[in-house]
Parts: C-alpha cells; sequence; structure tokens
C-alpha cells in the first residue's frame, strides 16, 4: 500500500492544471510542465486536487503508484516555485563564470572548462566559487549539477573539487613519517 500514493496534490496559487486521459498538465508562473501516467494507475481532477490512484491490484500497478503521483506533485511543485542547487567550489585557482550560455570553470587543468547549459535550465555564478543551478525540471536540474560536479568530484585528502552546498565529505588522513 502506497502512503505517499494516497496524498492528493494539491495546485498553489496560481497554478492551473488539467488532466486529459492519462496526461497531467501544470501552467504556472515559471512555465507549463506536463507528465504522462503510465497506463497501470489512473489518474482524476476533483476539487483543485489531482489523486493518482492503482488500476488493479497487481504488483507493476503499486509500483507506478507512488511513482506517478511523485512526479505529478514535481511538476505542480516546478511551476509554482522551481527546483535548485547549489554547488560549491573549493580549491587553489578553483573558479567559475557564465558567459551567455556557457558555463566556463577553471579547475586545474590545463584547459578552461566550458560547460554549454542545456535549454531550461538556469545558471548563476553569485560568487567564482559558487554556482546554483535551477529550473522547472527537478530531474534535469540534478542532472546539470551532476554533470558539472563530474568535472572534478571531491577528493578526501583536501577536500578540493566541486562538491553540493550540503554534502559532507569524509576526510582521510594523509601519510605519516
Amino acid at each position: 500500500m502506497s502512503r505517499i500514493g494516497k496524498q492528493p496534490v494539491e495546485a498553489p496559487k496560481g497554478v492551473e492544471i488539467k488532466v486529459n486521459g492519462q496526461t497531467v498538465e501544470a501552467k504556472g508562473p515559471k512555465g507549463l510542465r506536463s507528465f504522462t501516467c503510465p497506463s497501470e494507475v489512473t489518474v482524476s481532477l476533483e476539487d483543485g486536487a489531482i489523486t493518482v490512484k492503482p488500476a488493479d491490484e497487481s504488483k507493476r500497478a503499486r509500483q507506478m503508484w507512488g511513482m506517478s503521483r511523485t512526479q505529478v506533485a514535481n511538476c505542480v511543485t516546478g511551476v509554482s516555485d522551481g527546483f535548485q542547487k547549489k554547488l560549491e567550489i573549493t580549491g587553489v585557482g578553483y573558479r567559475a563564470a557564465v558567459q551567455g550560455k556557457v558555463l566556463k570553470l577553471s579547475l586545474g587543468y590545463s584547459h578552461d572548462v566550458d560547460f554549454k547549459i542545456p535549454e531550461g535550465i538556469e545558471v548563476k555564478t553569485p560568487k567564482p566559487t559558487e554556482i546554483e543551478v535551477s529550473g522547472i525540471d527537478q530531474q534535469l536540474v540534478g542532472q546539470v549539477a551532476a554533470n558539472i560536479r563530474e568535472w572534478r568530484k571531491p577528493e578526501p585528502y583536501k577536500g578540493k573539487g566541486i562538491r553540493y552546498s550540503d554534502e559532507y565529505i569524509f576526510r582521510k588522513e594523509g601519510k605519516k613519517k
């Protein structure tokens, strides 16, 4: 029994929700998102809230129930508030700067890394050592942040590299004489 799937998805002020068959469309101040639910679940709009229920009692229907409800909730949250990931750069000479639709990263390589920012994602650098990735698609925001972090993962000895702002790096002790 899905505890998450039982909860209805409420629409905040300024968000318009439409259900057309298995497709849920959310339109808000930040943009438009849609999600097509799998055939194992039924979607209905009741009193301004979306409810997701399994079509039958199969294991697959129960698996899709909670996932579909969460995806619909993410669409609604994305168009109303949006999603954001913060990254921090640690290391001498490591820095980032946004130039147009390209994020320029200086990460200790012999060349600068040019990361092309995908459509629908906004990247800001309030400081040269901070990166903020934001957008309305949670999956895309997380993937872009992970791709940026992949260029120089934090290492455990000095902690140099790109890390999430809420990430803890387990530090190791170096060699002893």
